[in-house]
Formats: structure tokens, C-alpha cells, sequence
């Protein structure tokens, strides 16, 4: 049987990126053309961008936590005086479930979706209006299975979520109407599933719950110290059913891979598989603080690679880095595994490790200081927002991608 663990690394990720890279600047992709001679005015812009949202350059790991501090309000700081969890181990698995539920929620919203914010008369719309909203869902308790507590996401809640719990708690209406909604659900309950069944994983000092894994990881740390691609290795082992049916070796499922034709060969089933595990990899940069929290130590943080979506990926085409052959294909919708959008990821990721030093040179920041997940936070992502609404009065992205909920 073919082992399919080679494919669930983020040195697999980039490994696949390097490649479309080669080959983009080779000209042999079907639908990118490739300037590198861009990437100067990139560093410049990102830089620049980072400077203006983080004026000290002590610029925090991307991850959902700056999404639950929108508006500027401290809302998990908040929370954490009014529970006053009894240990931190406790407080741990609450913030796990916190931040994995609400990556799972975190797909495209569509250009028409907001949130009203109760109790701050604040609106919030695209990742921050996303993560605002899971925060008080998981505050109102209807995950937690204990009434006194309602900072949990039971796996047992979690399985029973349904369609009209999301739609309430997220305000979808016709004239309020969010994408995905189906796909998001499907993937709550299929969360709650999966740590129904891996008691071992996210049952050792609580009821099954996706915080659970907390205490796993704990458990797999040596000495206190763990790598972050060992966390993103976890999370692929134990939630890779999850994802809707999409490509499997045996019976492992492949997650966030996709099917590149041009570079299948005869009698190796894993070629022409491209990697990115975008989400579980949002999910491991969104662990990683309540994790030091809990007392782990986290090291090679730029093991893991950026993430390849909207604003990562716009910001290359946005700023001519990438550009389309055929020029009309940008108006045209696009399902995630089209070669169009394969190659298009695999190059985001590509270009951002390429974007990294030069950046901190802009800065005059260290490797040290300045991990890839800053840059994405400073960063790529808000400079990837930003152009996108100079170029276009909506500011949405320069693709239109077909999004089911699950991947973006």
C-alpha cells in the first residue's frame, strides 16, 4: 500500500511550490507568467503596509487571535477574567476549541455578509466579522454540553450542530446571506466525529473535545518543547476526515490536495499531487499561542510555510508579480481544483518565502524577530487587503473562486 505521510508535511507544501515555481519562471505553466523583477516593489509595499500597523515592528504571529481583537477590543482577555479558568491546562483546551472551531468557520464569507456585534454596536464583515461571530458563538455556550461552562465545544454538540444554529448565531438572512454555509456546518460536525472516535487524542483529561489535543501535544512535547510542523503533523493525522470527500491514498484522506495533471507520471500514485493544508495550517499558527500559554516552548516556527488564499495570493497578481496569459480568465468562476487555482497557490507559497528576507531587510528586523508568520500578519495579508481595494471599489480579490466553505 502506498504511504501517503509524505504528502502531509509542509516541507511537501513547499517542496510542490518550489517546483510550480521553477516551471513559472521556465514559462512552461498553461495560465502564469511569472516576474520576479516585481518582488523589490512587493517587499517595499509589504514593509510599508507592516510599519503602519505595527509602528514598534514587535508585529504577533498571524493567527485568529488579532481576529478576535477587531474593533480593538480584548475580548479574550476579557473572557479569561470573567471564567478565571482553574488551571492553565484548563484554560487551554478552552482556548483550542476556540481557535479550531473558529478556522473551521473562517472559508470566504461572500462580498454581501457581515456581522452586527451585540452589546459593542460595531459591524464586521470578511475574516474579522467570521472570527467576531464564532467568538460569541462559543461564548453563548451552544457548544458546551455543562451549563456552568460555557467556554467548551463538546464533541457531542459539535456532531448535533446544525444549519439553523450557524444561521442564527451568524445572522444569515436573504439579505445578510454568507457562502458555505452547508460546507461550514458539515465540518463542525464532522469535528465533533472525529474527536468522538480518538478518545487518545482529545479525551485524555476531559470529555471528547477539540481542545482535548492540548493535552496530547503536551504529552508529545520533549522537555517542554515542541516544532510546529509536529502540531500541523497531529492535526493532518487526526482531523483529516473532516474535509469533504477529495482525494485519498488508501484510506488516508489528503486533505487541502489537489490533482496536477501536467505532472502525473506512469506507476507513482503521489505524483502530481500538490499540498497545502492552507486551513490546518491556519489552525497550527492559531494553536501556537494558547500553547505557550499552557507552558510548551514551540520552535521552527518557519517550518510551516504561508498560507496560499485570497489576500497571500491576490498580492502577487495585484502587484504583477503573477500574470494571467489569458487575461479574461480572471472574470471567469474557477473551482478550487482547476489547474488555474493550483498553480496560483502553489506559487503564492513559493513567492512568499521568496518575499520573507527581503522584507526584513526593508524592516532591518532578524530572522529571529520576524518569522514568516509576522510577515503574513504585518504583512502580506493586510497589503494583499489593501490593494485589492485600491484596484477594485469592492476590494475583492483579483480571482473569482467557487468556494464550498472548506478550503479558503
Amino acid at each position: 500500500m502506498t504511504d501517503a505521510s509524505p504528502l502531509l508535511t509542509p516541507i511537501a507544501v513547499r517542496e510542490a511550490a518550489e517546483h510550480m515555481l521553477t516551471d513559472g519562471l521556465s514559462d512552461k505553466l498553461h495560465h502564469w507568467s511569472v516576474d520576479l523583477d516585481q518582488l523589490p516593489k512587493v517587499a517595499r509595499f509589504v514593509a510599508q503596509v507592516t510599519r503602519g500597523n505595527y509602528p514598534s515592528l514587535r508585529v504577533p504571529f498571524h493567527s485568529r487571535w488579532r481576529h478576535f481583537e477587531a474593533g480593538g477590543i480584548a475580548r479574550w482577555q476579557k473572557a479569561q477574567t470573567q471564567r478565571n479558568w482553574p488551571t492553565k491546562e484548563a484554560q487551554a483546551r478552552a482556548a483550542l476549541d476556540l481557535a479550531i472551531v473558529s478556522v473551521l468557520l473562517d472559508a470566504g464569507s461572500g462580498g454581501r455578509w457581515h456581522y452586527a456585534e451585540p452589546g459593542t454596536d460595531k459591524r464586521f464583515a470578511s475574516s474579522e466579522g467570521l472570527g467576531v461571530a464564532s467568538f460569541h458563538l462559543m461564548a453563548s455556550g451552544v457548544l458546551s454540553n455543562d451549563r456552568s461552562d460555557p467556554w467548551r465545544a463538546d464533541a457531542e454538540r459539535l456532531m448535533r450542530f446544525t444549519k439553523a444554529d450557524l444561521e442564527r448565531a451568524f445572522q444569515v438572512s436573504p439579505d445578510n446571506p454568507l457562502a458555505g454555509v452547508d460546507g461550514r456546518v458539515a465540518l463542525l460536525n464532522r469535528l465533533g466525529e472525529a474527536c468522538y472516535a480518538q478518545a487518545s487524542h482529545f479525551a485524555i483529561s476531559d470529555a471528547p473535545r477539540p481542545g482535548g489535543l492540548a493535552d496530547s501535544l503536551a504529552g508529545e512535547a520533549t522537555a517542554g518543547r515542541i516544532e510546529a510542523a509536529q502540531i500541523l503533523r497531529r492535526l493532518l493525522d487526526t482531523l483529516g476526515t473532516i474535509w469533504p470527500s477529495r482525494l485519498t491514498i488508501g484510506t488516508t484522506p489528503l486533505g487541502d490536495t489537489w490533482l496536477y495533471e501536467r505532472w502525473r507520471t506512469t506507476g507513482d500514485p503521489l505524483s502530481g499531487l500538490v499540498p497545502f493544508h492552507k486551513l490546518s495550517q491556519w489552525i497550527t499558527y492559531s494553536l501556537i499561542e494558547p500553547l505557550i500559554a499552557r507552558g510548551l516552548e514551540i520552535d521552527a516556527m518557519d517550518g510551516l510555510t504561508g498560507l496560499a488564499e485570497y489576500r497571500n495570493g491576490g498580492l502577487f497578481i495585484d502587484m504583477d508579480v503573477l500574470r494571467l496569459k489569458d487575461k479574461a480568465a480572471a472574470a471567469k468562476p474557477h473551482e478550487v481544483n482547476s489547474p488555474l487555482i493550483v498553480e496560483w497557490r502553489a506559487l503564492t507559497i513559493a513567492l512568499l518565502d521568496r518575499l520573507l528576507e527581503p522584507v526584513r531587510q526593508e524592516l532591518g528586523v532578524s530572522a529571529d524577530h520576524f518569522p514568516i508568520a509576522s510577515m503574513l500578519e504585518g504583512g502580506t495579508w493586510a497589503a494583499g487587503r489593501r490593494i485589492a481595494r485600491e484596484k477594485r471599489a469592492d476590494g475583492s480579490p483579483p480571482l473569482n473562486i467557487v468556494s464550498d466553505g472548506t478550503t479558503f
